[in-house]
C-alpha cells in the first residue's frame, strides 16, 4: 500500500510499520486526508491475517501536534450552512456526526482485533496524543528532553472530544484526570510513564524495536476497560472517593473560572458523566459535549486568537517583505537591573551570545546572577542540567565596558525610563557598535519617534518592549518610529522569534498599544477605590470578568511608583487634563504619604510579609472619603467598566493607527496584560458583541461614569454600519512558514 502522509511496510515477523510524515510541513497535523489514510492502514491491518499488528511512529522530529484546528473552524460554517438550509436539528445532527469521525476512527483502532502500538519520539498533543491514548501500547523517548505528550485544547477553548477525556479518566484517579485535563499540561516522558499514560520508555533509536518486541510477545489488542471486570481506578461515582473529587471539583472550577469556560464545564460534565456509563456510551457523551462547545462564542474566538493568530504572528505575517533573514549571534542589553536581566537571560537561553553593560562590574554581575538564579531553579525543578547552566552563564558577558558592544548584531537600551538617561545610552552605544547594528529601546510608554531624536541613525532605531517578567511573559511589542527602516522591523521580530516568543508590530505613541489599554484597567480600579467599593470586591469581580489578577494587586507588581511617573510624565506633555485627579490623588497618598510602592518594598494596595500570604493593606479603608454596600453595587456593571474601558482603549489604537492589524490587538491583550482569554481579545470583545450593542454599552457607562467611557468616531461609524473589526480591517492572508 502507498499513501502521500505515511510510509507502510510489514516485516519478516509480521509486525507493520507505519511511518507519520507528511511532505512540505515542519510537523504532522491531522487533516481529512490523514484520517483517510489511518483508516485505510487501519483496515489492512485488521483484513491482512499475515499481519500479527502495527507500530505508528513519526518521520519528523515530533510525533505530532495534533489535529489542523482551522479543519475545526470548518465545522462551524457547516452548521451555520445546514441551519439555514435544514434548521438547527438537523444542522446539530450533522455537525455531531461530522465532528466524531476522529472519535470513530479512534475506537475502531483499538476494536480492530489487532494490537496497535504508539512510538513516540518527540512532542505528542491534542489529538495526537489521543490517537496514542486509542493505541494498546505506548513507549516515549527517554533521550529526549524536549518530548511533551498531552492534552492542551481546554487552552484554546476546546477539550479532548476524540476520546482523548475518556481514556485518560480511565487511566488515573478522576482528580488526578481532571487535573491534568482542565491545566491542559504538556508532561515529560517520565512523568507520563509515572501517570500511567506510557506503559514504557525507550532512546529515540530503539522506540520501534521496543514497540515491535512488544507486539512480537503478544501484546494485548484489548484495551483495559474493554476487558469483563474492568474497574474504575477512582472507584465508582458515587462512592466514598467520588464524592470526595466531584463536589470540590466543582467548586474550584467555578473559582477558577467564574464558569467563563465552556469547555472547562465541558470536561468536568464528560468526566462526571461518563465514568457511570459503558465505555461506547462515554464516547457518546464526550462527543456531544464537544460538538456544543465547538459551536460556542468563547472556543470561535480563541481558536482564531490563541492559535490561528498566535501561529500567524509567531511565522512571521507581519515581517517586511524583501528583507533576508537574519541570523543573530550576538546581542548587547545595556541595563543590568531587572528588565535588562530578564532579557540577557532569555536571549542566552535561545543560544545567542550576550554583552550584559550595566555603569559599574557589580551592576553587570548582579544581573548576571539573576540568570544563575534561573536556570538553578530549573535544576532544582529536574527542568536543566549543570552543564546547560554553565553553558548559558558563559554565554553571558557582564561588562561596565560600552566598547564590548562592537560586532553585536542588535543593542537593547532597558535603562531607568528617563529620557535623559536613555539619551546618553543611545550616544554611548553608537560610538562602538557598526553601522548595520539595530538599536531598540525597552521603553514602557516614551514614543521611540522621540527617543530616536537622540541618534544619528533613526532608521536603525526601533521600540521593543518586554513585559515582566520578561521570562514568563509570552508577549513582545515592537514599535516602528517615524522613520524606522523595514531592516530594523525585519531584525526585531527575527529576534523575538528566536527567542520563542510572540510579536506584535504597532505604530508609535504614548504608550503604544498593551500599556495603552491595561493603564485604563489599573485605574478603573483605582476610581472604583475612590468611589467607595470595598478593595476585595473590585478583586474579585475582576476576576470575575475574566482578567488574570485584580487591577490593585497588578498595579503593585508593576509598582506604584512607576505608575506615578507614568501619570507625572503624561501630566507634563499633555497637560493636567489628561489625567484623572482622582487617580492622581489615591496615588499621591499612598506612594508619598505612605511610602507604600507595591510588591518591590512589601507595601502597596497589599501587604506582602516575608512569610505567609499577601493581604490587602487595612489602611485602604482610610484613604475612602465615602463606603458603598457592597449588596447595593451593580456586579455586573463592575465587570463590564472592566472589560470595557481596556476594549474601548484597544478601539482607539486602531482609530490612532497604533494597531494596524486586528490579529495583534486580540493576542496583544491576551498575552501582554491577560484580556479575558475567552473572549479572544479587547477587539474580538467588541465583535461577538456587535458594535452597535457596545457603542449602546459605552454610552450608558459614559452616562453614569464619564467621558471615558465615550465612544470613538471610529467605533459609532462602524456601528452605524454593521461592521466588525475582523469585517472592516481584514487581516493580512501572508503566512510565513
Amino acid at each position: 500500500m502507498t499513501f502521500a502522509h505515511f510510509s507502510f511496510d510489514v516485516d519478516a515477523d509480521g509486525i507493520a510499520l507505519a511511518v507519520w510524515n507528511m511532505a512540505g510541513r515542519s510537523m504532522n497535523v491531522i487533516t481529512p486526508e490523514v484520517m483517510g489514510e489511518l483508516s485505510a492502514i487501519i483496515e489492512k491491518v485488521a483484513a491482512d491475517a499475515a499481519i500479527k499488528g502495527c507500530v505508528i511512529a513519526s518521520g519528523k522530529e515530533t510525533f505530532s501536534g495534533g489535529a489542523d484546528l482551522t479543519m475545526l473552524e470548518g465545522l462551524g460554517g457547516l452548521y451555520q450552512q445546514l441551519k439555514a438550509k435544514d434548521g438547527p436539528d438537523k444542522a446539530m445532527q450533522a455537525l455531531f456526526d461530522e465532528s466524531r469521525r476522529l472519535t470513530l476512527l479512534y475506537r475502531r483502532l483499538e476494536t480492530c482485533g489487532k494490537p496497535f502500538a504508539a512510538a513516540i519520539n518527540g512532542v505528542c498533543l491534542g489529538g495526537a496524543f489521543e490517537l496514542a491514548l486509542a493505541c494498546h501500547y505506548r513507549v516515549g523517548a527517554s533521550d529526549n528532553d524536549k518530548a511533551r505528550v498531552g492534552l492542551p485544547e481546554v487552552k484554546i477553548g476546546l477539550f479532548p472530544g476524540a476520546g482523548g477525556t475518556t481514556r485518560v479518566s480511565r487511566l488515573m484517579q478522576p482528580g488526578d484526570a481532571l487535573q491534568m485535563l482542565l491545566k491542559g499540561d504538556q508532561l515529560r516522558m517520565g512523568q507520563a510513564q509515572k501517570m500511567g499514560l506510557l506503559q514504557a520508555l525507550a532512546p529515540r533509536a530503539d522506540l520501534v524495536v521496543k514497540a515491535k518486541e512488544w507486539i512480537k510477545a503478544g501484546g494485548s489488542a484489548v484495551a483495559p476497560w474493554d476487558v469483563d471486570g474492568f474497574r474504575l481506578p477512582g472507584g465508582l461515582v458515587y462512592s466514598k472517593g467520588g464524592m470526595m473529587v466531584f463536589p470540590p471539583a466543582n467548586a474550584l472550577y467555578r473559582r477558577e473560572t467564574y464558569d467563563n469556560y465552556p469547555a472547562a464545564r465541558a470536561i468536568l460534565q464528560t468526566v462526571y458523566e461518563g465514568l457511570q456509563l459503558p465505555f461506547d456510551r462515554a464516547l457518546t457523551v464526550e462527543s456531544r459535549y464537544f460538538a456544543h462547545v465547538l459551536l460556542s462564542p468563547e472556543a470561535g474566538a480563541m481558536i482564531r486568537t490563541l492559535f490561528v493568530s498566535m501561529q500567524d504572528l509567531g511565522k512571521g505575517a507581519r515581517r517586511p517583505a524583501g528583507v533576508a533573514p537574519n541570523t543573530l549571534k550576538r546581542v548587547g542589553v545595556v541595563g543590568a537591573g531587572f528588565m535588562g536581566a530578564g532579557i540577557a537571560y532569555v536571549s542566552a537561553l535561545a543560544g545567542l551570545e550576550v554583552v550584559l553593560v550595566d555603569r559599574d562590574q557589580a551592576a553587570a554581575d548582579k544581573g548576571k546572577a539573576y540568570s544563575e538564579k534561573l536556570v538553578t531553579g530549573q535544576i532544582m525543578k529536574g527542568r536543566a542540567t549543570t552543564a546547560e547552566r554553565d553553558a548559558l552563564l558563559a554565554r553571558i558577558t557582564a561588562t561596565p565596558d560600552y566598547a564590548a558592544l562592537a560586532g553585536v548584531d542588535l543593542v537593547i537600551e532597558a535603562v531607568f525610563e528617563d529620557r535623559a538617561v536613555k539619551a546618553e545610552v543611545v550616544a554611548k552605544v553608537e560610538a562602538v557598535i557598526g553601522k548595520e547594528t539595530v538599536f531598540a529601546s525597552n521603553t514602557s510608554t516614551l514614543p521611540i519617534s522621540s527617543l530616536a531624536e537622540n541618534s544619528s541613525r533613526p532608521e536603525q532605531f526601533i521600540g521593543v518592549h518586554f513585559f515582566s517578567p520578561v521570562e514568563k511573559m509570552m508577549l513582545v511589542e515592537v514599535i516602528r518610529g517615524a522613520k524606522t527602516g523595514d531592516r530594523a522591523i525585519a531584525m526585531a521580530l527575527d529576534y523575538v522569534r528566536a527567542i520563542k516568543k510572540t510579536p506584535i508590530l504597532v505604530n508609535d505613541g504614548r504608550g503604544f498599544f498593551a500599556n495603552r489599554c491595561v493603564l485604563n484597567y489599573i485605574r478603573e480600579g483605582h476610581l472604583m477605590l475612590a468611589e467607595g467599593v470595598p478593595p476585595a470586591m473590585i478583586e474579585n469581580v475582576a476576576r470575575a470578568a475574566g482578567m488574570p489578577v485584580g487591577p490593585l494587586s497588578l498595579n503593585d507588581e508593576v509598582a506604584i511608583d512607576l505608575a506615578w511617573k507614568i501619570l507625572q510624565a503624561t501630566k507634563k506633555d499633555l497637560g493636567a487634563a489628561a489625567i484623572d485627579a482622582g487617580q492622581e490623588a489615591l496615588l499621591d497618598k499612598l506612594l508619598n504619604q505612605h511610602g507604600r510602592q507595591g510588591r518591590k518594598n512589601g507595601k502597596g494596595f497589599y501587604d506582602y510579609p516575608e512569610k505567609g500570604q499577601k493581604s490587602l493593606w487595612p489602611g485602604l479603608a482610610d484613604l475612602q472619603a465615602v463606603k458603598l454596600d457592597p449588596d447595593t453595587i451593580d456586579k455586573t456593571e463592575m465587570k463590564q467598566r472592566f472589560l470595557v474601558v481596556q476594549a474601548l482603549e484597544a478601539a482607539r489604537t486602531v482609530e490612532d493607527n497604533i494597531i494596524t492589524d486586528m490579529r495583534e490587538a486580540d493576542v496583544g491583550s491576551i498575552l501582554g496584560f491577560g484580556f479575558a482569554p475567552y473572549t479572544g481579545g479587547a477587539l474580538s470583545y467588541i465583535d461577538g458583541m456587535g458594535t452597535k450593542a457596545f457603542v449602546a454599552l459605552c454610552d450608558k457607562l459614559a452616562a453614569r461614569h464619564g467621558p471615558r467611557f465615550a465612544a470613538n468616531a471610529l467605533l459609532r461609524d462602524m456601528a452605524a454600519k454593521g461592521e466588525t473589526f475582523y469585517g472592516r480591517f481584514k487581516p493580512e492572508t501572508k503566512r510565513a512558514a
